[in-house]
């Protein structure tokens, strides 16, 4: 059995939020309060020491426009994101991804929005594996990840596992 902690513990002893609806007919109005901490730092158990998230962009290298649109990618983040790590353009498969990509990393939750944002408009015919870094390879390749575009199954178990 599985067993998640509530997303509502430290807010046990707050005062209800007001079922005020605002002008628009549909959304709630929330009262003013303070800005989330996850603005500036990574929840636990993301461990931002090297790095916060990884965003590894899938593409199918047999395919000469998917492989000509990835390099092309790669080369346009590099230069419109320089201040990210991203490593060298893999046109093989390698670890646990089952198809050509390269990958890039982000340090703080704005790099990792804009990121993800700019690559939802951008990344064309890729598909890009979004997980956080947590001390867990395991989890965070298969229960923490995200995907853009469609999923590619990974080769878990050379992943390590928290112990």
């Amino acid at each position: 059995m599985t067993f998640w902690k509530s997303p509502l513990e430290g807010y046990e002893n707050t005062k209800p939020l007001p079922n005020t609806v605002n002008p628009d007919g549909k959304s709630l109005f929330n009262p003013p309060g303070d800005k989330s901490t996850a603005y500036e730092e990574f929840p636990p158990p993301i461990n931002p020491s090297n790095n916060g998230f990884d965003f590894h962009v899938y593409y199918m290298p047999t395919i000469e426009a998917e492989l000509s649109f990835a390099r092309e990618l790669h080369e346009r983040i590099r230069r419109e994101f320089p201040e990210l790590r991203i490593y060298k353009f893999w046109e093989r498969p390698v670890g646990p991804h089952p198809t050509a990509m390269f990958e890039v990393n982000t340090f703080n939750p704005h790099q990792t929005g804009a990121l993800f944002s700019w690559l939802t408009v951008h990344r064309g015919p890729c598909s890009v594996l979004i997980h956080p870094n947590t001390d867990d390879e395991l989890k965070d390749h298969t229960e923490l990840m995200s995907w853009m575009g469609k999923p590619w199954p990974l080769n878990t178990s050379m992943l390590k596992a928290a112990h």
